[in-house]
């Protein structure tokens, strides 16, 4: 079991290397006077350091190494 958790670690970490964030669009209310609604598309990103991709893939590799031990 943790081999598998290992593995999926493994290869989140590698992808969170690669792809360092996303963005995506949201609609907001501009003007709302009663029946009269203006809305406008506001683009949001969601981004995260490399860093963090290399601490989840060394822990998987730890918990890698450490299940073949057993």
């Amino acid at each position: 079991m943790s081999k598998t958790v290992g593995i999926i670690l493994i290869i989140l970490g590698i992808v969170l290397l690669i792809w360092t964030g996303f963005t995506y669009t949201q609609k907001e209310k501009v003007i709302d006077a009663g029946p009269i609604q203006v809305s406008a598309d506001k683009e949001k990103s969601v981004n995260w350091p490399p860093y963090v991709g290399g601490i989840v893939l060394l822990a998987g590799v730890i918990v890698f190494v450490g299940s073949r031990k057993k």
